[in-house]
């Protein structure tokens, strides 16, 4: 694997259950219970994760421990995690840098939203262990995995329909304590997307899919950590508002937010990408550097298309 950076300056749904969400809200078709984000092609889900600040720092939340030069922000050990008898993942162990985009890639099936779903404890592992920036979250309950700095933003966007722009992106901020940082950080997340700022007073079920996935990933920003955890950014969205949607993302990236990535869309994933992980059957089969995978002839034929 080629070495990670190590700064943040520079920047699928797996066999998946129910979930749940803890900062979201309704999306178009009915409400869910979100912190920031909603139900994805699999069912209701509950989210307890947040989201990560447009900042130019490595620093972590207030209170939270920053991990040192050189030491991963995310460490995946030996994880594994079934529904019943079913295992949708099976020994995983991964790690994500500080200001790096990271993206998992694979099949419908493969375990990508099922291993975003343990990170965010929204599920229970059954087996290795998980740790952000050095506190283990194998056992920690999802509303606590917020203040560390995680952020979830799941697949199905979870807007609440019936609120404002503005209202849901402040919905996003009850658990900070930073409160003087509020303000700057709207006033750049609505700079980030301007969409949003020109709609601010618009309700959110009244905007296309696409400006609902900007609100989705904008609120998660709202929240105040450091990793947005983006399940499917480009679902259902056309061409060109996928383009927007990633050149969005890499912005991101370049203001300091580190993100962990699942995305079908493979040639578009490892286009921004850092690094990859090739999730088969619930199993880590290739990894290394985004350059790699795009000229590794297993994934060329098998998700790339040539």
């Amino acid at each position: 694997m080629n070495e990670p950076k190590t700064t943040a300056n520079n920047g699928g749904a797996g066999v998946d259950g129910p979930r749940s969400v803890a900062t979201g809200g309704a999306g178009m078709d009915g409400p869910q219970s979100v912190a920031t984000g909603g139900a994805g092609m699999d069912g209701p889900q509950s989210v307890a994760t947040g989201g990560a600040a447009v900042r130019s720092t490595a620093a972590g939340p207030a209170g939270a421990p920053v991990a040192g030069p050189g030491e991963p922000l995310l460490v995946l050990d030996d994880v594994h995690v079934s529904y019943g008898n079913i295992k949708a993942v099976r020994g995983i162990s991964m790690e994500v840098y500080e200001g790096e985009i990271v993206t998992l890639v694979g099949a419908n099936g493969a375990g990508k939203t099922t291993t975003l779903r343990a990170i965010s404890r929204l599920i229970p592992i059954a087996q290795g262990s998980m740790r952000f920036r050095g506190v283990d979250l194998t056992k920690m309950p999802a509303h606590q995995v917020v203040p560390l700095g995680i952020c979830h933003v799941p697949e199905g966007r979870g807007v609440f329909a019936n609120l404002t722009v503005l209202e849901n992106l402040m919905l996003a901020t009850y658990s900070r304590k930073d409160r003087s940082r509020l303000s700057q950080d709207l006033e750049r997340v609505l700079a980030t997307f301007p969409r949003l700022a020109e709609r601010k007073s618009q309700l959110a079920g009244t905007l296309s899919g696409g400006e609902q996935q900007m609100l989705a990933v904008g609120r998660a920003l709202m929240t105040g950590g450091d990793l947005v955890l983006l399940d499917e950014p480009s679902m259902g969205l056309a061409p060109i508002l996928v383009e927007e949607i990633f050149r969005i993302l890499q912005e991101i990236n370049r203001q300091g937010t580190t993100i962990l990535l699942v995305e079908q869309n493979a040639r578009m994933a490892l286009q921004i990408a850092d690094r990859a992980y090739v999730l088969e059957t619930g199993v880590i089969s290739v990894s290394g550097s985004a350059k790699d995978l795009v000229d590794d002839p297993r994934v060329r034929e098998a998700y790339l298309g040539a």
